[in-house]
């Protein structure tokens, strides 16, 4: 009787013994197999560490030197400035003034991006196939239009001759990018234009992954459309529009082709200038190429603060990253 169980035992002993060689042994392949991902990527981080990191390295020691027309043309040796550029550059009142006018403008933007992309998405999930395949068509070609060509078509929407939105407005032959804040309204409405598809989709998408007896149990609950997306999908789509927050703070910060093309250059005076424009001014309209590689390295470091503000946000709330 007695032998049986010791039987037993030692065949449990032995298999236990057995799992635990074997979770000791599995790091081993694990180890192996978790370089794998970094052997397919390598060709991709070769080209982008080209495309990148070569360039950022050139901007950056760019601005730590005197490189103006002279230094281009070889007709002078470039000398190392230090810190020279970044001292003129923040002693500017022009620079602050336009760094400024950038943060509100691209605020601005994000803002009105954001209310209006969310808005249709709402829209799209209330009308019909055919009215939604027609937004979301419509939508699509802004966003996929050049920059170039909706600043044009947009200057040729309220031209103040022959633009058909002052007729119908009745104000004559007003011009919309002669005042400083009509040109940036003016901008804005076609930044946002082309940028409101993007948040669109993307939030129609998340709304279509809620459940639905969540909206129904809102509903029943007498609750209104804003209470709704208040308490129940804005808590729900958080993560979702903390990345299209943060993608659209990137994308208006660094705006240039809206507002050279529209305001023909920043403006007059420069009054409708922002940090991609002044620095394109400084580095090819006045050859100081190296206080415009400043500037360059300014706005990567603002943006990479944004980024790292959205890697914090997306950990906080327990995202893989």
């Amino acid at each position: 009787m007695s032998v049986a169980p010791s039987t037993s035992g030692g065949a449990v002993r032995s298999r236990v013994r057995d799992r635990r060689g074997s979770s000791r042994r599995s790091p081993r392949p694990l180890g192996r197999s978790s370089a794998t991902p970094w052997i397919y990527l390598a060709p991709a981080l070769v080209v982008l560490g080209g495309l990148l990191v070569y360039p950022v390295y050139q901007l950056g020691l760019i601005s730590f030197l005197e490189y103006t027309q002279a230094q281009v043309s070889g007709g002078e040796p470039a000398t190392f400035q230090g810190f020279g550029n970044y001292a003129e550059l923040f002693g500017d009142r022009e620079f602050w003034r336009v760094l400024l006018a950038t943060v509100l403008f691209a605020a601005a933007c994000v803002v009105s991006t954001l209310a209006v992309g969310c808005a249709l998405a709402v829209l799209l999930t209330r009308v019909r196939a055919v009215p939604r395949l027609a937004l979301m068509l419509a939508g699509l070609g802004a966003w996929a239009t050049p920059a170039v060509t909706g600043s044009t078509v947009w200057l040729l929407l309220f031209d103040p001759d022959f633009g058909p939105v002052n007729r119908m407005l009745g104000i004559g032959d007003h011009s919309w990018t002669y005042g400083r804040y009509s040109a940036f309204l003016l901008v804005l409405l076609e930044v946002v234009w082309c940028s409101f598809p993007f948040v669109m989709v993307t939030v129609y998408a998340g709304i279509r992954a809620v459940p639905a007896e969540v909206l129904e149990a809102a509903a029943l609950d007498g609750a209104s459309q804003w209470r709704v997306w208040r308490s129940v999908l804005a808590p729900m789509l958080r993560p979702i529009l903390v990345v299209v927050t943060i993608q659209s703070v990137i994308w208006d910060f660094k705006v240039f082709t809206q507002i050279y093309v529209m305001t023909n250059g920043g403006g007059i005076a420069g009054q409708n200038m922002v940090l991609n424009v002044y620095a394109y001014q400084k580095a090819f309209g006045s050859s100081q190429y190296s206080l415009g590689s400043a500037i360059g390295v300014v706005m990567l470091l603002i943006l990479l603060a944004v980024t790292l503000v959205y890697l914090r946000l997306l950990r906080r709330q327990g995202e893989e990253l």
